[in-house]
């Protein structure tokens, strides 16, 4: 019996021992893995809270390394300072690498590529052109504009710390006088720390390489890391959605084309409700996107025009005036002078979208026309022309029903065939059918 214990005891034993030797595996295989990050498009929240998501779970998990894919164009300051503020208080190392070829670090971008612990670029890649700009694209007052540049100067000097005199007086200049450069460049002038082709030659030329993560010196090991992808979660991608310019103005015109027709039409509520739906996804993007509020002034007199269509005598031409002033809201609301070119809506997108809307306007303007002109389809006055049968001489079966009857000439017959001539208050005037 003791013999058995020592056995139950010793293969107790061993299975903790494997378990350990597991547990110790799994934690040295999240050791050698590295997050890969994408951020791809305008700086948006959604994109900025992916990005700190992905920190968290990088260090959450004991990752070795942080790789953000970078190919943007900007953004606003204060999305880029959050950014900036999660990659530099980051437990593990994360490398910018601005890629695919063809690529941009441009405007914020920049300064979330020197905010990394190590930066990079691939071939046919550009970085720069960081000056500041107003909410909706527009140059800044003196003043401001000075205020501005001062701030992003200084934060550009504490990110280029540890990099030559060269590459600090390149960064500022991106800022000072919106100055870009090429990869050759920027690696030239040491504000970049390599030019690789893809992910496995850049952790190659990564290996041995010495950053500094939280005023700690740390040197990478970056061979035979296993990369782990991470995408968008459905939140974060819905989100991101909704501050595409298109989309937006999409939204906003089914919503607004969805709660006319609730009111035209009142007693249902699907199109109401998903109008108020489309409304408020909309109302998120356009608090986001850089836009000219004076453009929703437009639309409102869009769509009311196309309400009083339907009560005024000529018909169709308030419907054309409402696509004009539909089509002009959408310019001037994401299109105005200085908007960025990648917050403009699509101008055929617009008239495509202003178009249907008018026809659509049109169709169920024509339709309530032709009920408004249809004979009446019940009541007394649908029987006149009707066929019945006489069933005495003061009665006759028309549609089914009995009414009190007189013959227009002679004395009606059961069984004869009449037609109604005319209606007297409940006595029909009927004529017999030959």
């Amino acid at each position: 019996m003791n013999r058995y214990k020592r056995l139950w005891v010793l293969l107790w034993v061993v299975i903790a021992l494997a378990a350990l030797g597991a547990r110790t595996s799994v934690s040295a295989q999240a050791g050698r893995a590295a997050l890969v990050l994408a951020l791809d498009g305008p700086l948006t929240p959604a994109l900025g809270g992916y990005i700190q998501n992905g920190v968290a779970r990088a260090e959450r998990e004991g990752m070795a390394l942080v790789i953000l894919k970078l190919n943007t164009p900007g953004g606003q300051i204060n999305l880029m300072e959050d950014i900036v503020e999660v990659i530099r208080n980051s437990r593990v190392p994360v490398v910018v690498f601005v890629t695919p070829r063809g690529a941009i670090a441009g405007s914020a971008g920049t300064l979330i590529t020197l905010a990394g612990h190590a930066a990079a670029m691939s071939p046919e890649t550009a970085i720069g052109a960081a000056s500041p700009v107003g909410g909706q694209g527009e140059d800044l007052g003196t003043t401001l504009e000075q205020k501005e540049k001062e701030a992003l100067r200084a934060l550009v000097r504490t990110l280029t710390t540890r990099r030559r005199p060269e590459a600090v007086a390149l960064a500022e200049a991106t800022i000072e006088s919106a100055k870009a450069v090429t990869a050759d460049e920027a690696l030239e002038a040491g504000l970049i720390d390599f030019i690789a082709t893809d992910i496995p030659d850049l952790l190659r030329q990564l290996d041995g390489f010495e950053v500094e993560v939280n005023g700690q010196p740390q040197t990478l090991d970056t061979q035979d890391l296993a990369l782990t992808e991470q995408s968008l979660n459905l939140l974060e991608a819905v989100l991101n959605l909704l501050t595409n310019p298109n989309v937006v103005f999409t939204l906003t015109s089914l919503g607004s084309l969805l709660i006319w027709v609730e009111v035209s039409s009142p007693g249902g509520w699907v199109a109401g409700f998903l109008g108020v739906v489309c409304m408020m996804l909309a109302f998120y993007g356009l608090g986001v996107l850089p836009v000219n509020w004076f453009g929703i002034i437009f639309i409102i007199v869009a769509f009311v025009l196309f309400i009083m269509d339907i009560f005024a005598t000529s018909h169709g031409a308030l419907t054309v005036a409402a696509s004009a002033s539909l089509i002009v809201g959408a310019l001037v609301l994401f299109n105005s002078s200085g908007t960025p070119a990648y917050f403009r809506v699509n101008v055929p997108l617009v008239v495509i979208m202003s178009l249907a809307i008018a026809g659509i306007s049109l169709g169920i303007l024509t339709i309530g026309l032709r009920a408004q002109r249809a004979p009446a389809a019940m009541g007394v006055g649908t029987l006149v022309g009707q066929v019945g049968e006489a069933r005495s001489p003061n009665s006759v079966q028309v549609a089914g029903e009995l009414w009190t009857a007189e013959a227009v000439e002679g004395q009606l017959e059961a069984g004869e065939t009449v037609e109604v001539a005319a209606v007297k208050g409940l006595k029909l005037v009927v004529r017999k059918k030959k």
